[in-house]
């Protein structure tokens, strides 16, 4: 048997175990030998579950055992999973994670400290759950230059979203539906406001360009200001709002341009039918051209089974580094104020006379689902020039980009 070891024994953690277990033929076909998890290491002691003799409190037991070459982190947080992934891959033990906030923050130092011990970092489930997409990325994609990634990155949201469309849900109604079905956390601030979509597709600019891409970087929008008016507006328009993390690499120049945000998307793009809890990824190549990615982007199984799938590459690559195109350099960041977008824009009744002085005459207005209110589509203008233009209207409401 090939051994392994758990770092953190909550959802993720215990459902890796479970893929193990129940999918130990499957892992035959790809490792004869088998695998079998030899320590879980948690504060806590789990004395109903048929793991609890495995369960460690000390790190150093499974650093100092021969035996195991690769640990799973599913801890979660930066620390201390940094200090023990970085010990383990000091030691020539690769490492698998599910942890986006590590991944986001120094995933590029992990990645370059496997590469130096001949080792692997691999964070497949960090991004899209279930979604097989960052090692397409790395090999399919290995010659194509990447133009644009688009996605929506968080189940959560796509399903509020997607009830208040389809059931006339105000937001908050929305929400409560998605805690009481076990979607939403208590706080589900992380989601609703964009941070976890946002570190998604920080990690997926990262890997696209090169360099590392910092959430911190990201101008991030969530989707707690959306109102059941703006599905009006975008039913009315052909389109559907989403949660979106976008990425735009310029071939030329090499830069990128990263954001999170809601968007307007038209009735026919491959995103516009992704509903519910599941995750869309759209992946455009110089000479491929686009191929979408889509499933389920949460939840314990799911996210264990690509938990696995890096640790079952890792079997297969002892002694040897996966290299997966990240580096400890900074990527090269468009300004997002002066990338150009059409925008959805509601304002009050008052400012009709000056909309067409500060946007022009190429608007396209649309028609209010409620009274004393004006509504259009702009031209494309950057963000920049959008805010200083709406910041003249005296009862500007909101401004939603279009896709």
């Amino acid at each position: 048997m090939f051994e392994v070891a758990i770092l953190g024994f909550g959802t993720v953690g215990s459902g890796v175990a479970e893929v193990i277990d129940r999918n130990q033929k499957q892992l035959l076909r790809e490792i004869p030998e088998g695998v079998h998890v030899k320590y879980i290491l948690d504060l806590r002691d789990f004395p109903d579950s048929p793991y609890n003799d495995r369960v460690v409190h000390d790190i150093d037991i499974i650093l100092n055992d021969p035996e195991i070459r690769v640990i799973c982190e599913t801890m979660g947080g930066k620390e201390p999973a940094f200090t023990f992934s970085k010990k383990a891959l000091e030691k020539g033990i690769s490492v698998v994670t599910s942890n986006k906030e590590l991944v986001d923050s120094l995933g590029g130092t992990l990645a370059v400290i496997a590469k130096e011990h001949d080792c692997s970092y691999l964070f497949e489930a960090s991004v899209g759950g279930g979604i097989p997409i960052l090692r397409p990325l790395r090999t399919s994609f290995a010659q194509e230059f990447i133009t644009s990634v688009t996605g929506i990155l968080n189940g959560t949201t796509n399903y509020i979203l997607t009830k208040m469309e389809t059931e006339g849900l105000d937001f908050e109604e929305a929400l409560k539906q998605a805690q009481d079905n076990g979607y939403a956390e208590r706080n589900p601030e992380a989601d609703i406001e964009g941070y976890d979509p946002c570190r998604k597709i920080a990690i997926l600019a990262s890997l696209v360009t090169g360099g590392n891409v910092k959430y911190q970087q990201v101008p991030c929008e969530g989707i707690s200001r959306i109102d059941k008016q703006d599905l009006a507006y975008a039913k009315s328009l052909g389109r559907a709002v989403k949660l979106l993390g976008v990425c735009r690499h310029d071939e030329e120049t090499n830069e990128v341009y990263v954001r999170t945000a809601p968007y307007m998307v038209q009735e026919g793009h491959p995103l516009y039918s992704v509903n519910d809890v599941f995750n869309g990824i759209l992946v455009h190549g110089n000479m491929v051209g686009d191929l979408m990615f889509y499933g389920s982007g949460a939840g314990k199984l799911p996210t264990a089974s690509a938990v696995v799938s890096d640790m079952v590459e890792c079997i297969q690559n002892m002694g040897r580094n996966i290299d997966i195109g990240l580096k400890n350099t900074d990527a090269v960041l468009e300004d997002p104020e002066e990338y150009c977008e059409r925008y959805f824009i509601r304002t009050g009744e008052e400012d009709k006379d000056r909309i067409a002085e500060l946007f022009g005459d190429a608007i396209e207005y649309v028609t209010a689902p409620a009274s004393g209110e004006i509504a259009f589509v702009t031209d494309m203008i950057s963000c920049r020039s959008m805010k200083e233009k709406t910041a003249k209207l005296s009862a500007f409401k909101k401004a939603i980009r279009l896709l």
